[in-house]
């Protein structure tokens, strides 16, 4: 029996049938099969979900041979596309089209059936994450049905749909509204963690996109701040735009990593030699500079919550981490986006800062993630789908307004949990 695996490797499941469909008439023949046998579908992306969201059971489908852009609509915006492709794909034919979407987020090697339904967002005060970027989509139902969904059809599960968690169906294809290609400039530079704090507001309203990340062990901060430009895009081989994005994001840092599991006592010394890197600045488009190759694997937690709520909230957590003698390798991520209407987003109804937390592949850090989410719970913290949490509907059904809304549109669409797993029994409550 094959084995599945995500991304990071906390994930695996023996699915008893894999399909690989490539028309969404073969997408309905299998889950009309699947229903047949009485069996549970899941939809596998990229893996890259840290949580058991996409773990296939019974029946899995791969969606990677429907990956093709169907079409591109100049002058109203939109492209339309399979929700097999892969975001770096995506973006890559986008460019040859003159065009970008709008916000990215900094893994592109998901699928993007599969970045939207777990609510992925990206950076920036005046942008959205991902799934408010969809126009219109289709949705293959337990009953075998193809549904458009959008704002003039079906538009109760057009709304819940954008952020589905793969609950309500499979998503075969999906319309987003994109912009005219842009180019963003990058400004890289170590902060104190202090002045970025006590400035935090302003810094996320004076730049298009900005992020940061806090070093533990140190008063430090590695700050990225990008703002569109009509400057040209640097050359390619430009060697300390690949020194500081591949060298020293990934090998010297994947090495740092290796020695603090091996050595933990050094990682606070080890954790001095990342705001040495310096300033750097460059010019690329935007899909280039929203996202690395990420080398390095480790396990993720990530939390919403209130934009006003961060700076107290990442204070806790850094002086946690100072009282328990945890020993951390990996910076803490800050980013923050605009609110949407969207019921499963964790953005839904509210500018929102993320807190992200990590640790290297292999190590322990269940209970580092458990202070993190301690803290972030106080502050109505809303985790990320597809990453670690341990949260389950009775603590989640209340951090979402319309929660209940989106139960329902769910019953009435799969009312046999065709499309479920243990993850969203967990977190839908049935």
């Amino acid at each position: 029996m094959p084995t599945w695996r995500n991304w990071a490797g906390n994930q695996k499941s023996h699915p008893s049938v894999i399909e690989m469909p490539t028309s969404e008439s073969e997408v309905i023949a299998v889950v009309n099969r699947a229903v047949s046998s009485k069996q549970c579908v899941k939809v596998v992306g990229s893996g890259h979900s840290f949580t058991g969201i996409a773990v296939p059971d019974e029946v899995m489908i791969d969606l990677s041979k429907m990956n093709q852009i169907i079409a591109v609509d100049r002058v109203h915006g939109l492209v339309t596309v399979q929700a097999g492709i892969v975001l770096s794909d995506l973006n890559t034919h986008l460019e040859a089209q003159g065009l970008s979407m709008p916000n990215l987020g900094d893994v592109t090697y998901q699928t993007l059936a599969g970045a939207v339904s777990t609510s992925t967002h990206g950076t920036g005060l005046q942008r959205t994450g991902l799934a408010a970027q969809i126009d219109s989509f289709r949705l293959v139902t337990a009953a075998g049905q193809s549904l458009v969904c959008s704002k003039q059809q079906n538009e109760d599960i057009f709304h819940c749909g954008r952020v589905s968690l793969g609950a309500l169906g499979v998503i075969t294809e999906m319309t987003l509204r994109v912009v005219p290609a842009f180019n963003l400039r990058a400004v890289e530079q170590p902060m104190r963690i202090d002045y970025v704090l006590d400035n935090f507001s302003r810094l996320i309203d004076e730049n298009d996109f900005f992020e940061f990340y806090w070093i533990p062990h140190t008063k430090w901060a590695l700050t990225k701040a990008n703002n569109v430009s009509t400057d040209p895009v640097d050359s390619p081989g430009r060697f300390r735009t690949w020194y500081n994005k591949m060298f020293l994001e990934n090998y010297a840092f994947g090495l740092l990593c290796r020695i603090g599991r091996l050595f933990p006592r050094l990682i606070p010394k080890l954790a001095t030699v990342l705001p040495s890197t310096g300033r750097v600045e460059y010019v690329n488009i935007s899909h280039r500079i929203f996202s690395s190759k990420r080398l390095v694997k480790f396990y993720e937690m990530e939390y919403s919550i209130a934009l006003d709520s961060l700076a107290p909230a990442l204070r806790e957590v850094m002086k946690m981490v100072d009282d328990r003698g945890f020993r951390i390798s990996f910076p803490v991520e800050v980013r923050c986006t605009g609110s949407d209407d969207i019921p499963l987003s964790t953005s839904t109804g509210r500018r929102s800062a993320y807190v992200a937390v990590h640790m290297f592949k292999g190590s322990e850090y269940a209970e580092y993630f458990a202070h993190v989410e301690a803290i972030l719970r106080k502050y109505e913290g809303r985790p990320h789908w597809g990453k670690i949490h341990n949260l389950d509907a009775s603590d989640i059904s209340s951090l979402y307004p319309e929660y209940q809304r989106f139960i329902e549109v769910r019953n009435r669409l799969d009312p046999e949990g065709v499309f479920t797993n243990d993850y969203l029994r967990r977190v839908l409550g049935c």
